[in-house]
């Protein structure tokens, strides 16, 4: 191959990338599509604010309030009303130390080193969170306008000017996020357990038909070993996910539609991440046991063909969960908790085959012990998952019966 077919296939693959992002973004929803509706919602917030200071107020720093529009765009209603609070108390703030102290002391350097510092003070308090830094901020165009403002009646409306500027800047940004397609991420929690569902599906995997062929090589186990501790840090973004999910619904109006009413909720999504996670942490004891446990016996090879056996029907267990699907979580459930009886005959299978064997299951030189422990740890996690998911879809079905038949009598007669 030479040298200009390589490069020419690394730029070809450079500009079909963002080919394949565009077509994402137009085709189906997801993050592509969220960060063109924020991007436009945010252009749209920002032009709104920009006329109303330059054209109508004809304020002499108009720029207040499109920067504040876009910096309270945030990808929930509820995220954009918190912040909007947060950056208006921010500016307030660093304004009333810039004017408390430039009326006091002047508009001279000293007087900015005790601005800076009160501000920098105060920025760190934690109910501001993330806008803490904007206090100095604020300060500082504040102390800039004070000192080009000509009397103290013109340096009052000048600082009142910035405040009102943000005000009208947040009001417009907030008003946008909530009439113009307002964010409803409730898939937001399903991509998160998908995901992980997803990592634990491959590695299990992976794991089987290896473990099936007989006792596996010390670099295959380690191999397993550190995709089980780098599983672990999907923990986070899968509960970031969720609680994007959980505040999309407050304060929106989408909500109140027929289609989201009948949304069954997070609490059954809350309990099957925290089940996912324990799956996980409990994969990684499993993958240590193996790839510290090197001394052979001769019940290690039979003994490893039926755990081989018993992590194969926990794959397809956790496949299920790859597709999780609100629309469909009534027979997902029940397919899961039917593969979940599968699996459990598996792991009896292997309780047999280690007291056949007659195999030491306290020995801490051999795998056997924690890989039975695991094993019904495992089940209980994912019987658990599967009585959660059955139990929320038989809710939400129960819930939207009773939204189209209010009223009715049961099938039995009684009211």
């Amino acid at each position: 191959m030479t040298p200009g077919t390589t490069t020419s296939r690394t730029e070809t693959g450079r500009l079909t990338e963002p080919a394949r992002w565009w077509r994402r973004a137009f085709s189906c929803s997801g993050d592509e599509r969220d960060t063109l509706l924020v991007i436009g919602k945010s252009a749209l917030a920002a032009t709104l604010a920009w006329v109303i200071a330059y054209d109508v107020l004809d304020s002499h720093a108009p720029a207040f309030a499109p920067f504040s529009a876009v910096l309270i765009m945030q990808v929930s209603v509820y995220r954009s009303v918190l912040q909007s609070l947060r950056y208006v108390g921010a500016v307030v703030a660093g304004v009333l130390v810039q004017a408390a102290l430039g009326f006091l002391a002047g508009p001279d350097v000293l007087t900015f080193v005790f601005v800076a510092l009160i501000a920098l003070a105060i920025g760190r308090w934690h109910i501001l969170g993330v806008q803490g830094p904007q206090v100095a901020t604020a300060a500082f165009f504040a102390f800039s306008t004070y000192t080009s403002a000509s009397g103290d009646s013109q340096r009052f409306f000048r600082l009142g000017e910035i405040v009102v500027l943000v005000l009208i800047g947040c009001v417009i940004g907030t008003v946008v996020n909530v009439l113009v397609v307002p964010p409803l991420r409730y898939r937001s929690a399903e991509y998160g357990i998908r995901n992980l569902a997803h990592t634990l599906h491959d590695l299990l995997a992976d794991m089987h038909p290896v473990l099936a062929e007989g006792v596996p090589e010390q670099d295959t186990t380690g191999g397993w070993r550190a995709r089980a501790a780098r599983a672990e840090d999907m923990i986070g973004p899968a509960r970031s996910r969720l609680r994007t999910a959980e505040e999309s619904a407050l304060l929106n109006p989408r909500r109140l539609l027929r289609p989201y009413r009948e949304h069954p909720g997070f609490q059954a999504y809350e309990a099957v991440l925290g089940a996912l996670e324990r799956t996980l942490y409990q994969m990684a004891s499993l993958t240590r046991g193996l790839d510290r446990s090197r001394e052979e016996d001769e019940a290690r090879q039979p003994f490893l063909q039926r755990y081989a056996a018993f992590l194969k029907s926990v794959s397809a267990v956790a496949e299920v969960l790859t597709t999780l699907d609100e629309t469909t979580l009534l027979p997902q459930a029940e397919r899961l908790l039917r593969l979940a009886d599968e699996a459990e005959e598996r792991r009896r299978e292997v309780v047999e085959v280690s007291h056949r064997l007659a195999v030491s299951l306290t020995e801490p030189s051999a795998p056997y012990g924690t890989l039975v422990i695991e094993a019904t740890r495992l089940m209980e996690e994912f019987r658990y998952i599967g009585d959660v998911l059955l139990e929320a879809a038989k809710k939400a079905d129960r819930a939207s019966l009773s939204r189209r038949s209010p009223g009715t009598a049961s099938r039995d007669g009684r009211p």
